[in-house]
C-alpha cells in the first residue's frame, strides 16, 4: 500500500476571525450533520486504498464541531490503514473545546491538538475578530493536558494592528512558560477578500512599520530558543522530537490527500483541489459527482520549483543529494547562476551536502525564493 498523509477539512466556524482567508463559513451550522455524512463517505472511498502516516484535520474550526459529528468522523478515520503511533492532529479553538469533544478526540487516537491563540493580550484578540479571551485559552489548554494531551501546538501571530514589540515579547514568554511541545509564529498577512483587506484599503488599520515587525521576528527566535525550543522552519519551533510530521510531508513536497469542501490533494504528480461550495460539495458526492473542481499535472520544472520553494523554508533547507534523486539533474545546473547570485548577497548558505537560508535570508525569505522561479 502507498504511503501518504491525510488533510481532513472542515469548514465550520463560530465567526470568521477577520484577516482569515481560509475557506471557512459562520452561519451554515445547520448543515453540519449533511456535511460530515457526505465527507465520510468521500473518505472511504478515497483514502481506503492507501496506508495514512498522518492525518490532521484543519478548518475552520473542527473543534466546533458536534459531538455526534465529530466522534461520527473520528469512527470513520479509525477504519482506514494507519500507520502504528502516526501524529494524529486536529486544530481547536479556545472556547470551544470541554471534557466531551476532548474524551472523544483522545478515544479515538487523536493525540496531537493545535491551538488558535495569535495573542496573550484580550484587546488584541477583540480587535483581530477572535471570540475567546486568554483565560478562556488557558482554561481549555490546562483542560487537555490534565485529559492526557502530551502533544499541543500554540499558534501566535505578530504585526497585528496595535500590536506593539512589547505586546508580542510578552506573549511569547507567557506561552512558553506554559511548555506546550510546539509553538507556530506567523506574522499577520492583509489577503484579499478579508475584512482586514477592506479596512487597510480605507487607511483604518493601525499596522506595526516595519522595523518594529523586523524586531518582532527576530525577537521570537531568541526568546523561544531560551526555553528550549528549535526553529525547524520560517514559522516553526518545537521542542526536541516534537516537530510537526504532517507540516514536513508539505515542505518535503510528499504526497498527500486532502478531503472534505476547498481541500487541496498532492498526489501522483497531480495537484487536485476540491471545490468551494458546502451545498455543492454535499449535492455531488449525495449523486456520487465528480467534486474535483481543479487538476493540475505537474511537470519537472513544477516539481523543481515546489520543492526549492518548500525545501528553503525549513532551517535545514534542501539536500543536494536528494535533488539529484528526485530529479536526475544536478541543482547548479538547474539553479546554478541564481545560487550563486543569493551566496553573493549572503542570503543564502551552501556546503557540501545542502542550501538553507541565512539568517538575513529567512527574514526576506519571499524575495530569495522568487529568484527560483523557472520562466
Amino acid at each position: 500500500m502507498k504511503e501518504i498523509s491525510l488533510y481532513i477539512h472542515i469548514p465550520f466556524c463560530k465567526q470568521k476571525c477577520l484577516y482569515c482567508d481560509f475557506p471557512s463559513y459562520s452561519g451554515k451550522e445547520k448543515l453540519m450533520d449533511e456535511y460530515i455524512a457526505a465527507l465520510n463517505k468521500e473518505i472511504l472511498q478515497k483514502a481506503k486504498k492507501y496506508s495514512i502516516n498522518s492525518i490532521f484535520i484543519g478548518g475552520g474550526t473542527p473543534s466546533y464541531l458536534k459531538n455526534l459529528n465529530l466522534q461520527s468522523l473520528l469512527v470513520t478515520l479509525n477504519q482506514l490503514t494507519l500507520k502504528e503511533n502516526l501524529e494524529f492532529t486536529v486544530e481547536c479553538n479556545p472556547g470551544t473545546l470541554n471534557k466531551i469533544n476532548l474524551d472523544i478526540m483522545k478515544k479515538y487516537n487523536v493525540n496531537r491538538i493545535s491551538m488558535g491563540l495569535q495573542s496573550t493580550k484580550n484587546s488584541i484578540l477583540k480587535e483581530i475578530g477572535r471570540i475567546h479571551s486568554y483565560e478562556e485559552f488557558k482554561n481549555n489548554y490546562l483542560l487537555a493536558r490534565d485529559m492526557g494531551f502530551d502533544n499541543i501546538n500554540v499558534d501566535l501571530m505578530f504585526g497585528l494592528p496595535n500590536q506593539t514589540p512589547e505586546d508580542w515579547e510578552e506573549s511569547l514568554e507567557e506561552i512558553a512558560r506554559l511548555e506546550p511541545e510546539h509553538i507556530s509564529a506567523y506574522s499577520l498577512i492583509i489577503e484579499e477578500g478579508t475584512s482586514f483587506y477592506k479596512l487597510y484599503e480605507q487607511d483604518k488599520l493601525n499596522l506595526p512599520e516595519e522595523d518594529k515587525e523586523r524586531l518582532m521576528y527576530l525577537s521570537t527566535k531568541d526568546i523561544l530558543s531560551k526555553y528550549g525550543y528549535g526553529q525547524y522552519e520560517i514559522s516553526n519551533f518545537a521542542k526536541t522530537g516534537k516537530e510537526c510530521f504532517h507540516n514536513k510531508v508539505y515542505w518535503k513536497c510528499n504526497e498527500y490527500l486532502g478531503l472534505g469542501v476547498s481541500s487541496s490533494s498532492f498526489i501522483d504528480e497531480k495537484r487536485i483541489k476540491n471545490i468551494d461550495n458546502i451545498e455543492e460539495y454535499i449535492e455531488k458526492i449525495n449523486k456520487n459527482e465528480n467534486i474535483e473542481d481543479e487538476i493540475h499535472i505537474n511537470d519537472i520544472n513544477d516539481d523543481m520549483e515546489e520543492f526549492v520553494f518548500m525545501g528553503l523554508r525549513m532551517i535545514e533547507g534542501i539536500k543536494i543529494k536528494e535533488f539529484k534523486e528526485r530529479f536526475n539533474k544536478d541543482i547548479y545546473e538547474v539553479y546554478g547562476d541564481v545560487i550563486e547570485k543569493n551566496i553573493k548577497k549572503e542570503l543564502l548558505v551552501c556546503d557540501l551536502e545542502k542550501i538553507y537560508l541565512s539568517p538575513r535570508g529567512m527574514e526576506i525569505s519571499n524575495y530569495v525564493m522568487s529568484d527560483f522561479i523557472l520562466s
